[in-house]
């Protein structure tokens, strides 16, 4: 399953555990979107907690949604989500993103 590259930048609170934490990453059109979720999503290993320093290089589990679309030196994909629940806080989990913002 693919992950989408994102940065941890805040740590949001400590409830529920293990504690919730602020991603962002930029989309294909250069929009800046917030996924707020459990840190353990975003993260195996300790290295998000309160007292961390941000931002934090994170992934997020992700779905392709369609075929890669060919652009001028990157592709541009449909990406969801969804596999892990992660939404922004609006609810929303499909967003178009350059290939190379992903991992295979």
């Amino acid at each position: 399953m693919p992950e989408l590259r994102c940065e941890a930048v805040r740590w949001v609170d400590d409830e529920p555990f293990p504690g919730i934490v602020e991603v962002q990453f930029v989309d294909a059109a250069g929009q800046r979107w917030s996924l707020i979720d459990k840190s353990s999503i975003f993260a195996q290993t300790p290295e998000l907690a309160p007292e961390s320093v941000y931002p934090v290089k994170v992934t997020v589990a992700c779905e392709l949604q369609g075929d890669i679309e060919a652009t001028a030196g990157d592709g541009v994909v449909t990406i969801s989500t969804s596999p892990d629940g992660v939404t922004t806080p609006g609810g929303r989990d499909t967003f178009t993103v350059n290939q190379s913002q992903l991992i295979p």
